[in-house]
Protein backbone atom coordinates (compact mmCIF):
# COMPACT_ATOMS: atom_id res chain seq x y z
CA UNK A 1 0.00 0.00 0.00
CA UNK A 2 1.29 3.52 -0.81
CA UNK A 3 0.17 7.00 -0.40
CA UNK A 4 0.07 9.58 -3.05
CA UNK A 5 0.94 13.14 -1.71
CA UNK A 6 0.76 16.55 -3.70
CA UNK A 7 3.08 16.38 -5.86
CA UNK A 8 2.19 12.41 -7.23
CA UNK A 9 5.45 11.03 -5.28
CA UNK A 10 4.46 7.95 -3.58
CA UNK A 11 5.92 6.15 -0.19
CA UNK A 12 5.02 3.12 1.79
CA UNK A 13 2.16 3.00 3.84
CA UNK A 14 3.97 1.00 6.35
CA UNK A 15 7.15 2.09 8.05
CA UNK A 16 9.37 0.97 10.35
CA UNK A 17 9.35 3.39 13.62
CA UNK A 18 13.04 3.94 14.99
CA UNK A 19 12.03 5.30 17.80
CA UNK A 20 13.73 3.25 20.62
CA UNK A 21 15.03 1.04 18.52
CA UNK A 22 18.40 -0.54 20.82
CA UNK A 23 21.62 0.69 19.52
CA UNK A 24 23.38 -2.49 19.70
CA UNK A 25 20.75 -4.13 17.60
CA UNK A 26 19.97 -0.97 15.15
CA UNK A 27 22.14 -1.67 12.27
CA UNK A 28 21.50 -5.40 11.77
CA UNK A 29 17.57 -4.75 12.35
CA UNK A 30 17.34 -1.87 9.48
CA UNK A 31 19.22 -4.51 7.46
CA UNK A 32 16.89 -7.34 7.73
CA UNK A 33 13.70 -5.22 7.46
CA UNK A 34 14.86 -3.92 4.55
CA UNK A 35 15.40 -7.44 3.41
CA UNK A 36 11.69 -8.31 4.47
CA UNK A 37 10.68 -5.49 1.90
CA UNK A 38 10.49 -2.62 3.89
CA UNK A 39 10.99 0.65 2.14
CA UNK A 40 9.77 3.35 4.43
CA UNK A 41 12.09 3.98 7.40
CA UNK A 42 11.41 6.87 10.15
CA UNK A 43 14.27 8.19 12.04
CA UNK A 44 15.31 11.27 14.01
CA UNK A 45 18.10 13.01 15.74
CA UNK A 46 16.59 12.35 18.57
CA UNK A 47 16.70 8.96 18.97
CA UNK A 48 20.44 8.93 19.22
CA UNK A 49 21.27 5.75 16.83
CA UNK A 50 21.01 7.35 13.29
CA UNK A 51 24.41 6.41 13.28
CA UNK A 52 23.72 2.61 13.39
CA UNK A 53 20.55 2.93 11.05
CA UNK A 54 22.61 4.57 8.51
CA UNK A 55 25.21 1.37 8.84
CA UNK A 56 22.09 -1.19 8.42
CA UNK A 57 20.77 0.85 5.65
CA UNK A 58 24.56 1.13 4.09
CA UNK A 59 25.03 -2.41 4.08
CA UNK A 60 21.30 -3.28 2.42
CA UNK A 61 22.14 -0.85 -0.38
CA UNK A 62 25.60 -2.46 -0.76
CA UNK A 63 24.06 -5.81 -0.71
CA UNK A 64 21.17 -5.02 -3.45
CA UNK A 65 18.59 -5.54 -1.18
CA UNK A 66 16.91 -2.44 -2.70
CA UNK A 67 18.23 0.67 -4.99
CA UNK A 68 18.13 4.28 -3.01
CA UNK A 69 15.49 5.34 -4.91
CA UNK A 70 13.08 2.47 -3.55
CA UNK A 71 13.68 3.43 -0.49
CA UNK A 72 11.86 6.18 1.90
CA UNK A 73 13.66 7.90 4.55
CA UNK A 74 12.87 10.45 7.22
CA UNK A 75 14.28 11.88 9.68
CA UNK A 76 13.63 15.01 11.86
CA UNK A 77 14.85 18.79 13.06
CA UNK A 78 15.41 18.41 16.45
CA UNK A 79 13.99 21.16 18.69
CA UNK A 80 17.44 23.19 19.69
CA UNK A 81 17.89 23.68 15.71
CA UNK A 82 14.79 25.77 15.12
CA UNK A 83 16.67 28.84 14.41
CA UNK A 84 17.30 29.37 10.37
CA UNK A 85 20.94 29.46 10.73
CA UNK A 86 21.01 25.67 12.44
CA UNK A 87 18.67 24.27 10.08
CA UNK A 88 21.08 22.89 7.09
CA UNK A 89 23.69 21.90 9.56
CA UNK A 90 21.27 19.84 11.46
CA UNK A 91 19.82 18.27 8.33
CA UNK A 92 23.47 17.43 7.36
CA UNK A 93 24.64 15.99 10.52
CA UNK A 94 21.63 13.48 9.99
CA UNK A 95 22.69 12.68 6.39
CA UNK A 96 26.05 12.46 7.49
CA UNK A 97 25.18 9.66 10.11
CA UNK A 98 22.60 7.94 8.13
CA UNK A 99 25.18 7.67 4.91
CA UNK A 100 22.84 9.25 2.73
CA UNK A 101 23.15 11.97 -0.09
CA UNK A 102 19.44 13.40 0.26
CA UNK A 103 16.23 12.71 2.52
CA UNK A 104 13.03 11.92 1.32
CA UNK A 105 11.43 13.50 3.97
CA UNK A 106 12.36 16.11 6.69
CA UNK A 107 9.49 17.14 9.54
CA UNK A 108 9.95 19.76 12.17
CA UNK A 109 9.97 16.89 15.50
CA UNK A 110 8.18 19.31 17.44
CA UNK A 111 6.41 22.85 17.61
CA UNK A 112 8.78 23.68 20.24
CA UNK A 113 11.90 25.70 19.62
CA UNK A 114 14.77 25.44 22.18
CA UNK A 115 17.85 27.34 23.12
CA UNK A 116 20.51 26.01 20.33
CA UNK A 117 23.07 23.20 21.82
CA UNK A 118 26.26 22.77 19.53
CA UNK A 119 27.10 19.58 18.11
CA UNK A 120 30.53 19.36 19.53
CA UNK A 121 28.75 19.75 23.26
CA UNK A 122 26.24 17.28 23.12
CA UNK A 123 24.12 15.25 20.13
CA UNK A 124 21.64 14.79 20.33
CA UNK A 125 21.24 17.52 22.50
CA UNK A 126 18.05 15.83 24.49
CA UNK A 127 15.11 18.25 26.35
CA UNK A 128 17.51 19.85 28.83
CA UNK A 129 19.63 22.87 27.85
CA UNK A 130 21.71 21.67 30.69
CA UNK A 131 21.44 18.37 32.52
CA UNK A 132 24.09 18.61 35.07
CA UNK A 133 22.39 22.04 36.44
CA UNK A 134 20.68 21.52 39.85
CA UNK A 135 17.54 22.01 38.96
CA UNK A 136 17.99 21.09 35.00
CA UNK A 137 14.84 22.53 32.66
CA UNK A 138 14.16 23.06 29.06
CA UNK A 139 15.05 26.49 27.80
CA UNK A 140 12.76 27.62 25.21
CA UNK A 141 13.13 30.54 22.86
CA UNK A 142 10.95 32.20 20.41
CA UNK A 143 11.67 31.52 17.09
CA UNK A 144 7.87 31.40 15.31
CA UNK A 145 7.75 28.16 12.84
CA UNK A 146 7.50 29.94 9.39
CA UNK A 147 10.87 31.59 10.00
CA UNK A 148 11.71 27.74 10.46
CA UNK A 149 9.82 26.40 7.93
CA UNK A 150 11.68 28.71 5.39
CA UNK A 151 14.76 27.74 6.14
CA UNK A 152 13.44 23.94 5.93
CA UNK A 153 12.66 25.25 1.96
CA UNK A 154 16.44 25.80 1.22
CA UNK A 155 16.86 22.26 2.06
CA UNK A 156 14.75 21.36 -1.05
CA UNK A 157 16.25 23.99 -2.53
CA UNK A 158 19.57 22.48 -1.88
CA UNK A 159 18.79 19.00 -3.13
CA UNK A 160 19.01 17.73 0.21
CA UNK A 161 15.51 16.77 1.13
CA UNK A 162 12.63 15.72 -1.30
CA UNK A 163 10.04 16.76 0.90
CA UNK A 164 9.19 18.57 4.37
CA UNK A 165 6.61 18.55 6.53
CA UNK A 166 5.48 19.33 10.17
CA UNK A 167 4.95 16.96 13.63
CA UNK A 168 2.91 16.93 16.31
CA UNK A 169 1.41 20.46 14.82
CA UNK A 170 -2.33 21.33 15.34
CA UNK A 171 -4.38 22.79 12.91
CA UNK A 172 -4.01 26.29 13.42
CA UNK A 173 -0.06 26.18 13.16
CA UNK A 174 -0.79 24.31 9.69
CA UNK A 175 -2.61 26.88 8.76
CA UNK A 176 0.48 29.50 9.59
CA UNK A 177 2.30 28.17 7.26
CA UNK A 178 0.13 26.82 4.74
CA UNK A 179 -0.21 31.30 4.55
CA UNK A 180 3.34 31.38 4.07
CA UNK A 181 4.41 28.49 2.46
CA UNK A 182 6.59 28.62 -0.57
CA UNK A 183 7.04 24.48 -0.86
CA UNK A 184 3.88 23.17 0.32
CA UNK A 185 4.36 20.57 3.22
CA UNK A 186 3.81 17.01 2.51
CA UNK A 187 3.41 14.70 5.35
CA UNK A 188 2.23 15.55 9.13
CA UNK A 189 3.06 12.95 11.32
CA UNK A 190 1.18 12.73 14.86
CA UNK A 191 -0.40 10.23 17.23
CA UNK A 192 -3.01 8.55 16.01
CA UNK A 193 -4.75 4.96 17.29
CA UNK A 194 -7.85 4.14 17.51
CA UNK A 195 -7.85 5.51 21.37
CA UNK A 196 -7.18 9.07 19.45
CA UNK A 197 -8.68 9.33 15.57
CA UNK A 198 -8.27 12.28 15.12
CA UNK A 199 -10.94 12.81 12.57
CA UNK A 200 -10.77 16.42 12.05
CA UNK A 201 -7.43 16.70 11.72
CA UNK A 202 -7.37 13.97 9.41
CA UNK A 203 -9.92 15.61 7.20
CA UNK A 204 -8.55 19.21 7.36
CA UNK A 205 -5.31 17.25 6.05
CA UNK A 206 -7.14 15.93 3.16
CA UNK A 207 -8.52 18.95 1.99
CA UNK A 208 -5.43 20.53 1.97
CA UNK A 209 -3.69 17.42 0.28
CA UNK A 210 -1.03 16.56 3.50
CA UNK A 211 -0.18 13.01 3.83
CA UNK A 212 -0.69 12.13 7.28
CA UNK A 213 1.91 9.22 9.35
CA UNK A 214 0.00 8.30 12.43
CA UNK A 215 3.08 7.41 15.00
CA UNK A 216 2.55 4.96 17.84
CA UNK A 217 -0.30 3.41 15.58
CA UNK A 218 -0.85 0.50 18.51
CA UNK A 219 -1.35 3.05 21.38
CA UNK A 220 0.00 2.63 24.80
CA UNK A 221 1.99 0.04 23.96
CA UNK A 222 5.31 2.59 23.23
CA UNK A 223 4.62 4.28 26.31
CA UNK A 224 4.14 1.43 29.18
CA UNK A 225 7.67 1.13 29.58
CA UNK A 226 8.04 4.73 30.33
CA UNK A 227 5.30 4.70 32.94
CA UNK A 228 3.27 7.22 30.75
CA UNK A 229 0.54 4.63 30.32
CA UNK A 230 -0.70 2.02 31.71
CA UNK A 231 -1.35 -1.87 30.95
CA UNK A 232 -5.27 -0.99 30.99
CA UNK A 233 -4.77 1.57 28.26
CA UNK A 234 -3.91 -1.35 25.55
CA UNK A 235 -6.14 -0.88 22.79
CA UNK A 236 -5.18 -4.75 22.03
CA UNK A 237 -6.98 -5.68 25.51
CA UNK A 238 -10.63 -4.32 23.50
CA UNK A 239 -13.54 -7.10 23.07
CA UNK A 240 -13.92 -5.69 19.43
CA UNK A 241 -10.36 -5.61 18.78
CA UNK A 242 -9.97 -9.51 20.02
CA UNK A 243 -13.29 -10.42 18.26
CA UNK A 244 -11.97 -8.86 14.69
CA UNK A 245 -8.41 -11.10 15.14
CA UNK A 246 -10.69 -14.40 15.99
CA UNK A 247 -12.61 -13.75 12.57
CA UNK A 248 -9.22 -12.99 10.42
CA UNK A 249 -7.29 -15.17 11.63
CA UNK A 250 -4.76 -12.41 12.54
CA UNK A 251 -3.63 -10.37 15.65
CA UNK A 252 -4.31 -7.48 17.71
CA UNK A 253 -1.76 -5.98 16.22
CA UNK A 254 -1.98 -6.65 13.16
CA UNK A 255 -5.89 -5.48 13.13
CA UNK A 256 -4.99 -2.02 14.64
CA UNK A 257 -2.24 -1.52 12.16
CA UNK A 258 -4.49 -2.66 9.48
CA UNK A 259 -7.13 0.15 10.40
CA UNK A 260 -4.82 2.80 10.49
CA UNK A 261 -3.66 1.89 6.70
CA UNK A 262 -6.97 1.42 5.56
CA UNK A 263 -8.55 4.56 6.75
CA UNK A 264 -5.73 6.66 4.75
CA UNK A 265 -2.50 7.15 6.80
CA UNK A 266 0.48 5.66 6.72
CA UNK A 267 1.75 3.83 10.04
CA UNK A 268 4.92 3.82 11.52
CA UNK A 269 5.14 1.06 14.47
CA UNK A 270 8.80 0.33 15.99
CA UNK A 271 9.55 -3.56 15.93
CA UNK A 272 12.95 -5.01 18.03
CA UNK A 273 12.25 -8.53 17.50
CA UNK A 274 12.38 -10.06 14.02
CA UNK A 275 8.69 -12.25 14.76
CA UNK A 276 7.14 -8.65 14.93
CA UNK A 277 8.34 -7.25 12.18
CA UNK A 278 6.94 -9.64 10.50
CA UNK A 279 4.12 -9.62 11.66
CA UNK A 280 3.45 -5.87 11.35
CA UNK A 281 4.67 -6.47 7.57
CA UNK A 282 1.62 -9.08 6.82
CA UNK A 283 -1.15 -6.31 8.60
CA UNK A 284 -0.85 -5.27 4.46
CA UNK A 285 -2.04 -8.78 3.17
CA UNK A 286 -5.93 -8.21 4.40
CA UNK A 287 -8.62 -6.25 4.30
CA UNK A 288 -10.95 -5.05 7.08
CA UNK A 289 -15.22 -4.70 6.50
CA UNK A 290 -16.76 -0.87 6.78
CA UNK A 291 -18.82 -2.52 9.55
CA UNK A 292 -15.30 -3.72 10.96
CA UNK A 293 -13.66 -0.13 10.88
CA UNK A 294 -16.86 1.73 12.07
CA UNK A 295 -16.43 -0.30 14.95
CA UNK A 296 -12.53 0.19 15.36
CA UNK A 297 -12.88 4.07 15.05
CA UNK A 298 -15.88 4.07 17.80
CA UNK A 299 -13.51 3.39 20.63
CA UNK A 300 -11.82 6.47 19.90
CA UNK A 301 -11.57 8.46 23.51
CA UNK A 302 -9.20 11.41 22.69
CA UNK A 303 -6.63 9.98 24.48
CA UNK A 304 -3.00 10.76 23.89
CA UNK A 305 -0.17 9.04 25.25
CA UNK A 306 2.69 11.77 23.81
CA UNK A 307 1.50 14.91 25.41
CA UNK A 308 4.44 17.23 25.87
CA UNK A 309 1.96 19.17 28.15
CA UNK A 310 2.47 15.90 30.53
CA UNK A 311 5.64 14.69 29.88
CA UNK A 312 7.79 18.10 29.94
CA UNK A 313 6.62 18.97 33.25
CA UNK A 314 7.16 15.24 34.72
CA UNK A 315 10.37 14.72 32.99
CA UNK A 316 11.83 17.93 32.05
CA UNK A 317 11.10 20.10 34.77
CA UNK A 318 9.35 22.57 32.58
CA UNK A 319 5.62 22.95 31.92
CA UNK A 320 5.14 23.35 27.81
CA UNK A 321 1.12 22.45 26.71
CA UNK A 322 1.24 22.53 22.87
CA UNK A 323 -2.44 20.62 22.62
CA UNK A 324 -4.91 22.37 24.02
Amino acid sequence: MKLTLKDNHRFPALGMGLWKLELDIAAERIYQAIQMGYRHLDAACDYGNEPQVGDGIARALADGLCSRDQLWVTSKLWNTYHAPEHVRPAVERSLSDLKLDYLDLYLIHFPIPLQFVPFEKRYPPGWFFDPHADAPQMKPVSIPLSETWQAMEELVDAGLVKHIGLSNCNIALIREILAIKRIHPSVLQVESHPYLTQEKLLRFCEMHCIAVTAFSPIGAISYLPLGMAKESDSVLAEPIIQKIAGQLGKSEAQVVLRWGMQRGTAVIPKASQIAHLKENFEAQDFELSAEQMAQISALNRNQRFNDPGVFCEQAFNTFFPIFE
